[in-house]
């Protein structure tokens, strides 16, 4: 295997934060007195979360106000007479509490950190993200964590990637390769500053987007073997 260096977006790539999400979301709501949800209003917050990481990640918003706006606008727009502050404060925390591991995620770092170097690159809060990869066991099969929020730039900006590889104990373009589920963030970061990459797309979405994977994966039991294919290719 040519690679060295291993880059791993966190959320629905190595931890499912779908289902993290969802727990989250209705302690969330219980906490703050509401027991029964009303219909549709998990989905509602999650239409509104992704529009404000989307414009987070173009730079149009900052994090802090994301973090509460996302529910002052879910709260809003559904009528419930509920605190913004309070929700997103519950629910930062409720998130360490609820990592769920993507199947094979520990294997596959467990592997990898045997043969070079695994990273994790993530866009999430930092604090938070922090506390979830050690709540997840994926902590000693780790070198670095590498957040947004602690370089000032987000995925897929390629200032995120030069601050990034100086956490490396090596770095060489040929010998890095990021793994993710995002073409827009994690893909798309990885053609911009030239290295390789691998799109987890365990739910065989089609790629209509300029970002350009080396190759893709339903699995992450997949990669090992993706990785070692490309010598040979």
């Amino acid at each position: 295997m040519k690679h060295r260096l291993f880059l791993f977006d966190l959320d629905d790539t190595l931890l499912d934060f779908k289902a993290s999400e969802q727990l989250s979301f209705d302690r969330t709501m219980r906490a703050l007195g509401l027991d029964a949800l009303p219909e549709g209003l998990f989905a509602r917050y999650q239409a509104i979360n992704m529009a404000l990481w989307k414009s987070f990640e173009t730079g149009a918003v900052a994090k802090d106000f994301l973090k509460v706006e996302r529910f002052r606008r879910t709260f809003h727009e559904t009528g419930l007479d509920l605190d913004p502050d309070a929700a997103s404060r519950l629910y930062l925390e409720s998130l360490s509490d609820t990592v769920v591991l993507i199947d094979g995620a520990r294997e596959l770092c467990e592997t990898l950190a045997a043969i070079g170097e695994v990273g994790i690159i993530t866009n999430g809060v930092e604090h938070i993200q922090h506390r979830r990869i050690a709540s997840s066991g994926l902590r000693d099969h780790v070198s670095f964590v590498a957040t947004s929020e602690a370089c000032g730039h987000a995925k897929p900006d390629n200032r995120f990637f030069d601050y990034t590889v100086k956490m490396a104990r090596a770095f060489a373009h040929a010998e890095t390769v990021i793994v993710g589920d995002r073409l827009d963030a994690d893909i798309l970061g990885a053609n911009r500053f030239g290295i390789e990459s691998c799109w987890f797309n365990p739910g065989r979405l089609a790629n209509d987007t300029q970002a350009l994977p080396t190759f893709e994966v339903e699995r992450l039991h997949d990669v090992v073997p993706a990785l070692r294919g490309l010598v040979a290719a």
